[in-house]
């Protein structure tokens, strides 16, 4: 099935929406997707009768949705000011190396995806970095690794 015909299911299943529940539409699209395309932008946008840029400018103010494809490990670094000043320097430094990806970027093999934030809410326990849902506090170079190594394994079965 095509990503406009599954966009278009998506949509079905929010005949009455109006456009003070696009909140819950462009979650059903990142939850379909894993992020929400240029596609899908357009789309609800018909959908609602509103411009792609409104939908746009709501979906970037919520730091949720994501609009580029995620890897099956999504690790997030925390660079908040406790963060910043407990290592997180370091740690987004020895992931680049490690990964080979930048900030927004994917591994070329999907597997793992990067994205730092300014916060994520955990400044006593700094540097804090979390992977999907997994939130790792007081991380160390040496845990980094490990952890990294933990998932590939994981992920090769």
């Amino acid at each position: 099935m095509t990503e406009t015909a599954r966009i278009n299911e998506i949509l079905e299943r929010f005949p009455q929406i109006k456009r003070n529940a696009l909140i819950p539409l462009l979650q059903a699209i990142q939850d379909e997707f894993g992020y929400i395309s240029e596609t899908a932008i357009g789309r609800i946008g018909d959908h609602l009768s509103l411009p792609t840029s409104k939908v746009f400018g709501l979906a970037t103010f919520y730091n949720q949705f994501s609009f580029a494809s995620r890897g099956q490990y999504h690790i997030t670094i925390c660079n908040g000011s406790s963060c910043h000043m407990g290592g997180s320097g370091e740690l987004l430094s020895e992931i680049t190396k490690m990964l080979e990806i930048t900030d927004g970027e994917c591994t070329r093999d999907r597997l793992f995806s990067l994205e730092v934030q300014s916060c994520i809410g955990a400044c006593g326990q700094s540097p804090v970095m979390a992977v999907n849902d997994k939130y790792y506090a007081g991380v160390e170079i040496k845990e980094l690794r490990a952890i990294i190594k933990k998932y590939r394994k994981d992920a090769s079965g």
